[in-house]
């Protein structure tokens, strides 16, 4: 695991509430593709559901950062991206069972028009700092 400083109100910039403004390491950088609700078949997990789809693809990240050496103590940020913001609460309550409050990435959020496929509510994708 990488030693990260996590930076969550820089001089002369607002606090964040629910991310850190800038997060900085030393190691190896690992890139995460956009994850989205499948399960490891390729079926879609929660059709119309945005907390169940929010935790399969916390749950992929989480086995992609394993892949890679790390885990979600090492992820510096993420991005969202949803088809409605109202889907972000479910997001944050998914990433709070894996990332606690004092360990907040940098992060993104962006609504979109349309994913890949139609049922997809969300993608995140993430970036992570591994030990040197």
């Amino acid at each position: 695991m990488s030693e990260l400083t996590r930076i969550p109100a820089p001089a002369g910039v607002a606090p964040a509430a629910q991310y850190s403004h800038v997060v900085l390491g030393r190691g190896s950088f690992v890139a995460i593709a956009g994850q989205v609700p499948l399960d490891e078949d390729g079926k879609l997990v929660g059709e119309g559901d945005a907390a169940a789809q929010a935790r399969q693809v916390f749950e992929n990240l989480s086995r992609c950062l394993t892949a890679a050496g790390a885990t979600f103590d090492d992820v510096v940020k993420l991005t969202y991206f949803v088809t409605d913001m109202a889907h972000m609460p479910a997001l944050r309550a998914a990433r709070a069972e894996h990332i606690p409050d004092d360990r907040l990435p940098a992060a993104s959020a962006v609504q979109v028009a349309a994913l890949v496929r139609p049922e997809f509510l969300m993608e995140v994708e993430a970036f992570a700092v591994v030990g040197e």
